[in-house]
């Protein structure tokens, strides 16, 4: 990068967060009206500046400039698919809440992951890790496997891989993780998630088991929502 690329960064670092400090009402629509903005300026621009730009952005460790930092790189096509294992570890330092997380892992890992961007090794590394939200970002990566709405064809196998590592994970961030994880997969595959239930049926939190089963047979992860009692 040159002095001038580097100069470049930080000028839009500081605009973008002006822009957004400047909101008067700062709600999604809002925030995302200057994402896209800055979107827009940024479609030619090379994907190293875009990464760099965004980095910047999830050191200053505040919610929404990681959001918006996490949106400019999946709405730039060049820094999209550039996307491997160390640069996705760099835009993930500083994790700290399941909104961070998701959005990190609906965005940019699990599209990467699903893309062939990244190898199962990694995932399965994250799902070890120490860390609280490195282990849900594992989880959490593969609903862009199994959504439609996230471009999702399918994965059972991957899926359940990584679920098959964390079934006796009790932390509360992890667990919730693990049940969307299998919630997703019960829309695609529901036949290899009862057998997985019924597998580690002695492993899963209470939790998990009673909202995959009120998927598999309500539609619902809280079946009294519709109405029914279980």
């Amino acid at each position: 990068m040159s002095k001038v690329d580097t100069k470049q960064t930080r000028e839009l670092e500081a605009e973008i967060v002006t822009r957004l400090s400047a909101l008067a009402d700062p709600k999604t629509d809002a925030i995302r009206g200057v994402r896209r903005e800055f979107s827009r300026r940024l479609a030619k621009a090379h994907r190293d500046l875009v990464m760099r730009l965004a980095l910047r952005l999830t050191k200053r460790r505040d919610l929404i400039l990681r959001i918006v930092a996490y949106e400019l790189v999946q709405h730039h096509k060049q820094s999209f698919t550039s996307l491997k294992g160390r640069s996705l570890e760099e835009l993930g330092q500083g994790l700290d809440s399941w909104i961070a997380v998701d959005t990190f892992a609906c965005y940019l890992a699990g599209p990467a992951w699903r893309e062939g961007q990244v190898s199962d090794v990694l995932i399965k590394r994250w799902a070890r890790s120490k860390d609280r939200w490195w282990r849900r970002a594992a989880l959490v990566s593969t609903v862009p496997l199994n959504s439609k709405a996230r471009g999702g064809g399918g994965d059972q196998s991957r899926t359940l891989d990584i679920c098959a590592m964390l079934v006796r994970d009790r932390d509360d961030m992890v667990v919730k993780a693990l049940s969307w994880a299998l919630r997703e997969l019960v829309k695609r595959d529901p036949k290899s998630v009862r057998e997985f239930l019924s597998k580690h049926e002695h492993e899963l939190a209470p939790r998990v088991l009673r909202e995959v089963n009120n998927k598999i047979s309500f539609g619902l992860k809280n079946a009294r929502r519709s109405g029914r009692q279980v």
